[in-house]
């Protein structure tokens, strides 16, 4: 006889919908009978380890339907990167407390972490169904035409660049925005569906997928400054050389490392200020500025694509029809249809775990500093309604009438 017994856990980086997809598993699992207790673990697998839990089961539904329009991660999350003792110390806990039912919604790791714990629970015979259900603003997840919390990430990353563009356009310079993108462009190469005039910037867009060369960036940055008399840049965090040696690495004289040994590239606006003066130094140009977008673009309140609130809800309730009307684990994947609509599968963990998707080459323009017109198709629909616009005096000019100024 089951339990009765479900948990439900968040992991890596926040978005602005990853509550959503909490909401989706806790009201869909109280449609079925067989389910007793909802309970959440806090801080992600390190909550599970330490037996931090929540009972959800006692949230009314007018407040998950709160929380779950609310970005950042409802039950905390962690940076934890669970290896094969740590997942082991995991199944231990489920197994102590008779849950039969694990949903973790996170990324890579967090698919690899649902995989190694269902193989821990089938070489035991216990009674496991282990789904990861699908997060990240990267976009980098395989088997997915996109991952919820990306679309809105990618919302603010166009609307912050269009804002920019005008800022730019107004006091002309130099301006380069830092995106979050370790391996993948995608978010970075969003900057673009804020363009709406021919010479409106993102001028010069920089994306991991490409080798990014120092001198042949200042060479298309002179290039453009002079053509339109201003140029704004957006550049991945992750822009490497052709050897793969983060670009950052290059420029700082030292660079942060993070818990895994990688170069740290976010909470650091070390990469924006180092371009900036590789500018002013080689080229001269004193009106340059530089941002770095770090934890901004994950849960922005209030710039959230309403495809993606939907879409995080449904993968949501879709791990929790799989989980009690399937026979296997798995990973909850977006396949996209027609013009667009969303359809929903289970995808086998080891096909996702641990892997990385990037930007496909059609998506990238051959100059490498641009993106398509096919990925403007691919993203526009994600983004969702009442994007802003923004428009233009049409500057009829007036004759001059006073002699052209003072002697």
């Amino acid at each position: 006889m089951s339990s009765g017994k479900i948990l439900v856990a968040q992991g890596g980086g926040p978005t602005a919908v990853i509550n959503q997809s909490l909401a989706g598993i806790v009201l869909e699992a109280r449609r079925f009978r067989d389910v007793r207790l909802v309970y959440g673990a806090r801080h992600g697998v390190r909550g599970i380890v330490d037996e931090d839990f929540v009972d959800l089961t006692r949230e009314t539904s007018h407040n998950l339907e709160a929380v779950a329009a609310t970005p950042g991660a409802a039950l905390g999350s962690t940076r934890d990167k669970p290896d094969l003792a740590y997942c082991q110390e995991i199944f231990k806990v489920l197994r102590a407390h008779g849950i039969e039912h694990f949903f973790y919604i996170g990324g890579n790791d967090s698919a690899d972490t649902v995989r190694i714990v269902s193989e821990q629970a089938a070489a035991a015979g216990y009674p496991l169904r282990a789904v990861h259900v699908p997060k990240t603003i990267d976009n980098d997840l395989v088997g997915n035409d996109h991952t919820p919390g990306f679309p809105s990430a990618a919302r603010f990353v166009a609307q912050s660049f269009a804002g920019a563009n005008l800022d730019n356009a107004a006091l002309p310079g130099v301006y380069i925005g830092v995106v979050m993108g370790r391996h993948a462009g995608f978010l970075t190469a969003a900057s673009a569906l804020g363009k709406k005039f021919p010479d409106d910037g993102p001028h010069l867009i920089y994306v991991p997928e490409r080798p990014f060369v120092i001198e042949r960036f200042l060479a298309d940055v002179k290039s453009t400054y002079e053509r339109l008399g201003r140029c704004v840049v957006a550049v991945s965090e992750g822009v490497h050389d052709g050897s793969g040696t983060p670009i950052l690495a290059q420029l700082a004289k030292s660079a942060e490392h993070d818990a895994h040994g990688n170069v740290q590239l976010s909470g650091t606006g070390a990469l924006a200020d180092l371009l900036c003066e590789e500018i002013k130094g080689k080229l001269g140009i004193k009106r340059v500025r530089g941002d770095t977008f770090g934890y901004l673009q994950r849960s922005f309140i209030g710039c959230v694509s309403d495809v993606d609130q939907r879409e995080a809800r449904e993968v949501g309730e879709k791990a929790v029809q799989f989980a009690f009307w399937g026979d296997c684990d798995g990973s909850v994947a977006i396949r996209r249809t027609g013009f667009y609509s969303a359809d929903f599968v289970l995808q086998r963990l080891q096909d996702v775990a641990g892997r990385t998707r990037t930007m496909e080459d059609e998506f990238i323009a051959p100059s490498g500093t641009d993106v398509t017109d096919a990925f403007r198709l691919y993203l526009r629909p994600l983004l969702g309604s009442g994007m802003p616009d923004a428009f233009r005096l049409r500057m009829a000019p007036v004759a001059k009438a006073a002699g052209g100024g003072c002697d």
